[in-house]
């Protein structure tokens, strides 16, 4: 149970009680930027990394679930997921990284647009589809936004 708990909380960022998933947010956007600015994360990278923190997302939710409840706020690997799913392709500057940080924040907490109906999801699939469509949903806006050159 230990390796669910250190997933699921992201190293421990789970147990900041008061904005943990904030924290998780911006720590992966922080380690994004760092390593995109050090090295080309091509498309493939990015494809294989969201899908590992999905099934690693469902997985341990699943497994906490059992201990801390339907989607506590001690698992933040969801916002982990949402925030790279919301910088999938996206060139990375600290404009697109603030963008998508606070983008994929208004979404995630607000849950707009069939959001909340995937929490409704059993178990770690409504933690980690939340998110999943907060993250499209702030990269959709961020891909406009480069589009029409307005960042």
């Amino acid at each position: 149970m230990l390796i669910h708990k250190i997933i699921s909380t992201f190293f421990g960022v789970g147990f900041v009680k008061k904005g943990g998933g904030t924290v998780a947010a911006l720590i992966t956007v922080l380690i994004w930027y760092g390593v995109s600015t050090k090295l080309d994360i091509g498309i493939f990278t990015q494809i294989i990394i969201i899908v590992v923190l999905f099934v690693l997302g469902v997985w341990s939710s699943n497994k906490v679930e059992a201990i801390w409840g339907k989607d506590s706020y001690r698992v933040v690997l969801d916002e982990v997921l949402g925030m790279c799913v919301a910088l999938f392709v996206i060139p990375v500057t600290w404009q697109t990284a603030l963008a998508a940080l606070i983008l994929f924040r208004v979404f995630d907490i607000a849950k707009p647009f069939y959001i909340r109906r995937m929490e409704k999801f059993p178990g770690g699939w409504g933690v980690m589809a939340d998110d999943v469509l907060a993250g499209i949903y702030a990269n959709i806006i961020l891909q406009l936004i480069l589009v029409f050159h307005l960042l």
